[in-house]
């Protein structure tokens, strides 16, 4: 049940977006109690998440991005 530090990021960033199974999380968890490295990683991650949840942070919906392409199209 052992992970890389990669397979732990590739999680972390998945569980920052609740995409991450019970199984991935627990693996995760698992490796940051021996991984000094990753456990850093993912405390940065979700201090990260929370300042973006505090700051309200949204971002363009589909129509808003294609007006956005298609004044800037007819600027240039």
């Amino acid at each position: 049940m052992k992970i890389t530090c990669e397979e732990a990021s590739h999680i972390c960033t998945k569980s920052q977006y609740n995409e991450a199974s019970f199984w991935e999380v627990l693996k995760l968890r698992l490796h940051v109690l021996y991984c000094k490295a990753c456990a850093k990683y993912s405390k940065k991650n979700t201090q990260l998440t929370s300042l973006c949840d505090k700051a309200g942070l949204t971002s363009l919906t589909e129509n808003d991005k294609e007006c956005m392409k298609r004044d800037l199209e007819k600027r240039l």
